[in-house]
């Protein structure tokens, strides 16, 4: 909307141009994000926890959790809208793929709420059930997966294997693998996020890592030289920014120790984002090595039920990942900072794997 007006206005201010630059204008996106996020979090914090809006806690939890009951959830709404506003600000809206980031994450978030929204309102944890949940998740996801199909061009076949020069064609197997990364990655960030910051933090790196390969990925001669395919994906550069700064916003009232949660509408949302921009750049798997935290934590659960049907034993004293570093004693902000910093490096191995094409 602005950007358009904009360019409405370049032709008496020629000096506005400057937002022609795709750099400059998710800049802009970033910071109008986190402006919007520091500017409605206290009033919502403190309307949510005047209307009681908290999520129980879990009786199976560490015993630490106990002080957190009171804290109000659905904070990632902080997110989405914070998002959603600066994108419409400062993105060209005729981008199919800017669109789409948008609608997944809203799409996938709106699921979010409806299991956040039956846990406060039920005084319990259970919130929508399991196969529900799966079933919209599905939903949304088989219909973006076909959008993208159909818009990405070319590139839709290939799959993008990184330290290596091998691209093989998957044709129609994008389908399945698509639903695979979107439904995947929207629930491994669910997972991820059980301590304060824990979840937020690498989603912002790993998004900031993709706003850069979009750029890369826009610009034929970079696309070329990295060996990646070229698509037009520069103004999910836009989204990118804006959810770096949206994130960034959120954890300013989401760090240790917690004033809000995120809740399912952010977790879901988030990383539903995060997998469609990785397919919309044919990034799949360097998503999967960027994102090794929420795959680590994800990849735990599993092993645990796994191994606790089949041999009646458990692998970790309690999954997710970080539950089982908190019964083995560890501080819970030690736990969410290692956690970062293994995020940190994993973003770096991940770009570095440009350089090995």
């Amino acid at each position: 909307m602005l950007y358009s007006f904009i360019q409405w206005l370049q032709q008496y201010c020629p000096s506005l141009h400057v937002f022609d630059a795709i750099t400059v204008r998710a800049v802009a996106a970033a910071v109008t994000s986190l402006c919007i996020c520091l500017t409605i979090g206290p009033g919502m914090i403190r309307r949510m926890r005047a209307a009681q809006m908290s999520q129980p806690i879990r009786s199976d939890l560490p015993l630490s959790h106990n002080h957190k009951a009171n804290t109000p959830t659905m904070g990632g709404i902080l997110i989405l809208v914070s998002v959603t506003f600066s994108v419409l600000l400062w993105g060209n809206m005729q981008h199919t793929g800017l669109w789409t980031a948008l609608l997944v994450m809203l799409a996938f978030g709106g699921i979010g709420a409806l299991d956040d929204y039956l846990k406060i309102h039920h005084g319990n944890a259970d919130g929508l059930s399991a196969r529900w949940k799966m079933i919209l998740q599905s939903v949304f996801a088989l219909i973006t997966v076909g959008v993208l199909y159909e818009h990405v061009g070319g590139a839709e076949t290939i799959l993008v294997l990184p330290y290596t020069d091998w691209t093989p064609v998957i044709g129609w197997w994008f389908i399945p693998l698509g639903y695979f990364v979107l439904v995947g990655a929207s629930n491994a960030v669910n997972l991820t996020d059980g301590l304060d910051g824990l979840a937020i933090m690498p989603a912002v790196l790993v998004s900031l890592a993709l706003g850069v390969l979009a750029l890369v990925a826009a610009d034929p001669e970079l696309a070329d030289a990295f060996a990646i395919p070229h698509v037009n994906a520069a103004e999910l550069m836009i989204f990118c920014a804006a959810l770096v700064g949206g994130g960034l916003g959120f954890l300013w009232f989401n760090a240790y120790p917690a004033q809000i949660f995120m809740g399912d509408i952010g977790a879901l949302g988030i990383g539903a984002a995060l997998g469609v921009v990785s397919l919309w750049l044919r990034q799949e798997a360097l998503l999967f090595v960027m994102g090794g935290v929420f795959v680590a934590e994800t990849v735990s659960v599993m092993l645990q039920v796994a191994s606790f049907r089949l041999t009646g034993t458990r692998i970790f004293r309690m999954a997710p990942l970080h539950h089982h570093f908190e019964l083995k004693g560890l501080p819970e902000p030690q736990i969410i900072v290692r956690f970062w910093v293994v995020t940190f490096v994993l973003v770096l191995v991940g770009l570095v794997s440009l350089q090995f094409r």
